[in-house]
């Protein structure tokens, strides 16, 4: 779903034009006149708008501007005017289409950002798990907040389907717009390499900024590393001036990305307790791990001035460091240590993320998560490789996206192989590549002859459920939280977790004294 919005009032193209640097105007000079929607997809475009033809990755908006003005475009921004000028509309010349979209949907409407408190999350993993434990803390603490991340907004009981972890800038601040009309004081957003590369989020002053992690991904956009990290460090530099920045120390790139924070600024999380702080000067949160299962984490939080103990139900290390990072967060804006600590107590799974799915009477259990990169799946294995009842198995099912970066594919076999019991590689979303040749490419990391490869995801979901014996832990891995599959260019209806309990009770039918509860 695409985020856009009309104003039936309409704005003067002269206020949204206050804050974008143009270089030249051609065709209709005035620049009088209300403009009733703001976008960058011409096929928004109603009459009354303001078109900004932006250079995306696959395509250039130029190339659609004479379209967009038989749709009803009575102005248009590009960074150079095209041949054939029209004296019905005006041509804003800029350097910067991007940028200039930014703006000008920020005055569109109504400069809703600056209303709100808002909360930034970047990394590669842990992003959407940490957003939405803030989200809830804040909504439980008394401020009122609405999330914006991986494919969805929701906004009080409001849920609104996205395309992308963030918007392009007319949706994102059509959402903002959103979020206070309905009466929240806060947005907490994930924000994506992409989104900070292509000036989404520009203009936006961040109240608080955190950094998660930082590992291999995105690279058939980024080329590499270094680039990937770059993009991630300019979220720090759009801190508000009274903003205050979260980093996981723990990472070898937390001191990249605070390398531009002033020190009193900083909040540092780690698991290693004790350790000598990153920063000078920081505030330090630390987190002992006083007990782990496969259903839930029991955690000493140690604030700067207290500590606390809280059982969450979400497993692994890793989501320890995402709840202290969102514990940080509450600290930082005001929130007691208590009344952090009772809200991320209630929240017993993310959707998606380590999701417990199904468990049976006799042990066996199966978790959804998200994981698409080597050093997300590694982690999700280890922490059920380690919590598993001993003489049990782990089984895996997992693939990998087609269109993105092919060196992981391997990487992710070995990984598999070398912690799983059994391993069945299938379809993630192969979109335009052949599944056969994705399973090729993970085939030749993995080790061992304890895999099978079943292309159809759906079936191999199957037979990964129906070999579930007492005590084993089944790991579905890659699409998490998503409810397609997308084959050839079209996106078909798929849901992991749906499939799991449909074959947890064939499991079942087969073995008459299991029990199954689906979750």
């Amino acid at each position: 779903m695409m985020v856009s919005g009309e104003r039936t009032e309409g704005v003067q193209l002269e206020e949204l034009l206050k804050g974008v640097a143009c270089l030249a105007i051609a065709g209709k000079s005035s620049l009088r006149g209300l403009i009733h929607q703001v976008t960058s997809d011409s096929r928004e475009v109603c009459f009354g708008s303001l078109f900004v033809a932006v250079k995306g990755y696959c395509d250039d908006g130029s190339r659609f501007i004479s379209s967009a003005i038989e749709r009803g475009a009575v102005a248009v921004i590009c960074e150079e005017f095209p041949t054939d000028i029209s004296t019905s509309c005006c041509y804003i010349k800029v350097s910067d289409a991007r940028k200039a979209l930014a703006e000008a949907a920020r005055i569109f409407y109504g400069n809703a950002s600056d209303q709100l408190l808002v909360i930034g999350v970047t990394g590669t993993n842990g992003k959407t798990t940490t957003a939405k434990l803030i989200t809830a803390m804040f909504n439980a603490g008394g401020i009122p907040a609405g999330y914006i991340g991986t494919n969805l907004c929701k906004i009080g009981e409001l849920d609104i389907p996205l395309d992308r972890t963030t918007p392009e800038a007319h949706g994102l601040h059509a959402l903002f717009r959103k979020m206070v009309d309905a009466g929240c004081r806060a947005a907490v957003m994930e924000v994506s390499s992409h989104a900070l590369v292509l000036q989404r989020v520009f203009g936006i002053r961040f109240h608080a900024a955190l950094f998660t992690n930082l590992t291999r991904e995105h690279l058939d956009f980024h080329v590499s590393m270094e680039e990937y990290a770059a993009a991630k460090q300019r979220l720090f530099d759009q801190l508000s001036p009274e903003g205050f920045a979260v980093f996981n120390s723990d990472d070898p790139l937390a001191a990249q990305m605070a390398d531009r924070v002033a020190y009193e600024k900083i909040y540092c999380c780690t698991l290693r307790k004790g350790t000598p702080p990153a920063f000078p000067h920081s505030r330090i949160f630390e987190a002992d791990i006083l007990e782990s299962t496969l259903a839930s984490s029991t955690v000493a939080l140690y604030f700067p001035d207290t500590v606390m103990t809280v059982k969450v139900g979400l497993p692994g290390h890793f989501n320890v460091m995402n709840v202290l990072e969102a514990a940080a967060i509450g600290n930082g804006m005001g929130l007691g240590s208590e009344e952090i600590c009772s809200s991320l107590s209630a929240i017993s799974t993310v959707e998606g993320r380590m999701e417990r799915v199904g468990e049976s009477s006799q042990g066996w259990c199966a978790f959804v998560d998200y994981a698409h990169t080597p050093d997300a799946l590694l982690k999700v294995l280890e922490v059920l490789r380690q919590l598993k009842p001993e003489g049990s198995r782990l089984v895996v099912v997992f693939g990998c996206g087609g269109n993105r970066d092919r060196s992981k594919r391997s990487e992710m076999g070995r990984i598999a192989s070398e912690i799983a019991d059994e391993v069945i590689i299938t379809s993630d979303n192969p979109r335009n590549e052949e599944p056969e040749g994705i399973l090729d490419e993970i085939e030749r990391g993995i080790t061992g002859d304890h895999y099978m490869r079943i292309s159809d995801r759906a079936e191999a979901i199957r037979r990964a459920v129906l070999m579930l014996k007492k005590g084993d832990v089944l790991l579905v891995a890659g699409k998490g939280h998503e409810k397609y599959q997308e084959i050839a260019g079209r996106k078909h209806y798929f849901s992991d977790q749906e499939l799991i309990k449909t074959y947890m009770q064939e499991n079942i039918s087969g073995h008459p004294e299991k029990e199954c509860v689906c979750r």
